[in-house]
């Protein structure tokens, strides 16, 4: 079974679109999905309640400690899949490259499926220009820094095997720094993974949550720290 893990905070807006993508297009797959809560301050909760109490495969919980790191670490230790997703709930990820990861991580034994937003044959749509050099500055540093040619690490869409990413919680990353602290993770301890090219298009509902200004310190603090973890530790 998948887990399609979504943290949420004040997406009342796009939580009847997300279930009406994944009823029209994942019906060939067993999933499950876990809602988070990160303390919204409109009705996401109630509206997501509502989800659960009409469709079984729905779950959701109240984060019991702000950010996006703890609402994963909360997900991740609720997930029954043997693959756990990490999927944005602003729609932005293309629910057929889901599909795509899932058929890839089964048949190929692997650990987790990366996608890249930057190679070749991938398409984006709408990204905000600042947003996007900055996005490739630091993941050519990263790059570079790791000797690997994966250039996409601090996108949230991934997956993982479960009991890999087990292994990883607590996280302790806090914001949207954890989408970095994640596959560092896995390299550090020569998981096997695969990267496949993949489509993203900017959120047309809602408000994003994402400010440039505030996460600079922390992915660079995420990556010092990841960096020197390889060195201490064994798989």
């Amino acid at each position: 079974m998948l887990t399609i893990l979504i943290p949420v905070r004040d997406e009342i807006e796009n939580l009847n679109n997300i279930v009406q993508k994944f009823n029209e297009n994942l019906t060939s797959i067993n999933y499950e999905v876990i809602f988070v809560n990160d303390f919204s301050s409109d009705s996401t909760f109630e509206k997501a309640k509502e989800i659960c109490n009409t469709n079984k495969k729905y779950k959701v919980f109240n984060n019991e400690k702000k950010g996006l790191g703890g609402a994963l670490n909360l997900g991740i230790e609720k997930a029954d899949g043997k693959y756990i997703c990490i999927m944005m709930s602003d729609l932005s990820d293309d629910i057929n490259d889901l599909i795509k990861y899932y058929k890839i991580i089964n048949e190929r034994d692997l650990d987790a499926v990366f996608g890249s937003r930057f190679l070749d044959t991938s398409k984006i749509n709408d990204y905000p220009i600042k947003k996007l050099i900055l996005n490739r500055i630091f993941n050519i540093f990263v790059k570079l820094i790791y000797f690997r040619s994966y250039n996409d690490y601090t996108n949230a869409f991934k997956i993982y095997r479960s009991e890999v990413l087990k292994s990883f919680i607590p996280l302790f990353s806090e914001s949207f720094n954890v989408f970095l602290e994640m596959p560092l993770k896995l390299i550090n301890r020569k998981y096997k993974y695969e990267v496949i090219p993949i489509n993203w298009s900017n959120r047309k509902k809602g408000k994003a949550k994402f400010n440039i200004k505030e996460l600079r310190s922390k992915y660079l603090s995420t990556l010092i720290r990841c960096y020197f973890e390889k060195f201490l530790i064994k798989k």
